[in-house]
């Protein structure tokens, strides 16, 4: 039997506070408006069909629209719909720099966050022919993006979060990796280094590595020394975060028409310029039959059938929202990207027996994902027979990837029939503030990170109360059990070794065609060795990225209960946040305040 999801305080303030409009009396009304929507891009007759449609699914919270979705679809509000977006290329001159700087601020203003790569910008100290001037480098530059977010945040603006990538054969890669040991400094970016699959070779060969722009080598260091570099600022300071971008640009199924070189805030969607990152989730909590029985199974033909017309759903949302810049629709309507994910994860699996990390776990984990993938690709096949496939689709050029080889003969057969409507389809995202919505249930495929918490509600007058949280499969199990002795199965990422965060990881990622956000959570006290070991065992495992989070001087510590009471993000309405000084960060979205 399915489990009710039951009334919270929390989510109904949530839903009233980011997604409730006008005339709205509850959720039910922000899915209808939502589904009607998003059910105009159908023609005529199928508008109605679909409508219903895609309420059922709303409706008892199997499948979760991204925040930008459920706020704005149907809204008269001039907004996206997407969540975030990389970029154009910053051209290396001073208008090229701030027209970058003009398009970032007009799409963080309509609620997209963005991602920046800074590698085309020239080093510090090389010069600026023509002017006489030597170049300020690519970080100087950076702070002028960081500053230009916190302003359109103090104006009201929802989401600030930002990513930069450098590669790591920048002449200033070395500032880069220690930028953010100044707590003060890049706050409202998340950063990553573009790590190459020759420097991991070159690490391992403990050769040299030269660092070039523009053709001309600047200098020479040794690589596993630019490695440790990278790897002890991330323990000492939890960034910057890795992207493994070879990887990803052999992996991408449209690598033939695109190269990609920085990711969304939260790395789940590496996107070429301009690309934009519209995303959903299948709630997995809702598919478990039976949950805490033996009988216990999450029924994989109703996710096939909702992961279908999630599909769809997300597939009319590239034609009904509105894009900051004509870039980005070009762009979307080009390739018609989607990010289906999931969330519940770990709620899911506790309410089957499985605790998270142990090798059960892992193999459930990649057979729903894999489930999810292969409906997904064939709803994607039909509405390209139905609507078309999407423009830059060259069939031979797309089974001739790596991604098109790695397909059964079955799908690549189907695509070979009817093309694609979609040239990307899955990703995994967090998803703090929805799945509170949902219940509280556990957040896209990270464990649970707490069983229980409390959480203080500013009411209208200024005042506060206290409302206690639980974790969605722990509530479900407490009240059919009445508590006693904890399941071997009931595990928060406190319990968990790295090596079961990265199993866990590298089983939905076989499954997934873009990526996936996560953190790996370790105890202060790893030994720095094994840490270093974390991320190579993560590119071992061919994962595209790696981020963890270690206790720190810098970035403080998760906040305790207690803490959190006080504290959400802003922009995602997570949990999970760092503080020190001042500066809060969420470990979620990469939102980031100080002062």
């Amino acid at each position: 039997m399915l489990q009710r999801v039951p009334d919270s305080d929390v989510a109904t303030d949530i839903w009233s506070l980011k997604y409730r409009q006008a005339g709205e009396t509850s959720i039910r009304d922000s899915f209808a408006r939502v589904a009607n929507a998003v059910a105009a891009a159908e023609a005529g007759p199928l508008q109605a069909l679909w409508e219903k449609r895609f309420l059922d699914l709303m409706a008892d919270f199997s499948f979760l629209p991204a925040g930008r979705i459920l706020a704005g679809a149907g809204s008269k509000r001039d907004v996206t719909l997407f969540n975030c977006f990389v970029m154009g290329t910053i051209s290396d001159s001073i208008p090229g720099i701030f027209d970058g700087l003009k398009q970032a601020a007009q799409t963080l203003q309509q609620g997209g966050g963005i991602g920046h790569d800074f590698s085309t910008l020239r080093p510090k100290g090389a010069p600026v022919h023509g002017v006489g001037a030597d170049a300020s480098g690519p970080l100087s530059f950076m702070d002028v993006w960081d500053a230009m977010c916190r302003t359109i945040m103090s104006a009201g603006a929802r989401r600030g979060a930002m990513m930069g990538t450098l590669r790591c054969d920048h002449p200033d890669i070395e500032d880069f990796i220690e930028a953010k040991r100044d707590p003060r400094r890049l706050r409202n970016f998340n950063l990553s280094v573009l790590v190459t699959d020759g420097f991991m070779a070159a690490v391992e060969e403990d050769a040299d590595w030269p660092l070039v722009f523009g053709g001309e080598v600047f200098r020479t260091v040794r690589a596993r020394g630019l490695w440790d570099r990278i790897m002890r600022a991330t323990y000492e300071v939890a960034e910057p975060g890795v992207i493994f971008i070879d990887r990803i640009n052999r992996l991408n199924p449209l690598s033939y028409c695109e190269t990609i070189t920085c990711t969304n805030p939260c790395g789940e969607q590496p996107l070429p310029p301009y690309g934009a990152c519209l995303l959903g989730s299948l709630n997995l909590t809702r598919f478990v039959q039976a949950p805490f029985t033996p009988e216990a199974r999450l029924d994989v033909e109703r996710l096939r059938a909702a992961a279908q017309t999630a599909i769809r759903f997300l597939d009319n949302v590239v034609d009904v929202s509105n894009y900051p810049l004509p870039q980005q629709r070009a762009e979307a309507f080009n390739k018609r990207r989607l990010g289906l994910g999931v969330t519940g994860l770990a709620d899911a699996l506790f309410m089957c027996g499985l605790r998270y990390g142990a090798p059960a776990a892992v193999a459930a984990t990649g057979a729903w994902m894999g489930a999810i993938q292969e409906a997904a690709l064939d709803a994607s096949c039909d509405l390209a027979a139905e609507k078309g496939a999407f423009p830059l689709f060259d069939c031979d050029a797309y089974l001739a990837t790596a991604y098109g080889m790695s397909l059964s003969a079955r799908q690549r057969k189907r695509v070979a029939a009817t093309g694609l409507r979609n040239g990307l389809l899955t990703s995994v995202a967090p998803t703090g503030t929805i799945s509170l919505v949902a219940g509280n249930v556990s957040s896209g495929i990270e464990p649970i990170f707490a069983l229980s918490y409390d959480r203080r509600i500013l009411e209208a007058d200024g005042s506060h109360r206290s409302v206690a949280m639980e974790d969605h499969a722990y509530r479900l199990w407490r009240e059919a059990s009445g508590g006693g002795t904890r399941p071997g199965a009931l595990v928060t990422a406190a319990d968990l070794l790295p090596e079961e965060h990265l199993a866990m990881q590298a089983a939905a990622q076989a499954h997934v065609d873009s990526s996936i956000s996560k953190t790996i959570n370790v105890p202060e006290d790893l030994p720095f060795a094994a840490f270093r070991s974390v991320y190579e065992e993560a590119y071992r495992l061919g994962l595209k990225g790696c981020t963890t989070f270690r206790p720190n001087a810098v970035t403080g510590s998760i906040l305790s209960s207690t803490q959190a009471e006080d504290k959400s993000c802003p922009s995602c309405g997570g949990f999970d946040l760092v503080a020190r000084e001042g500066c809060t960060t969420c470990l979620t979205c990469g939102f980031a305040l100080c002062g």
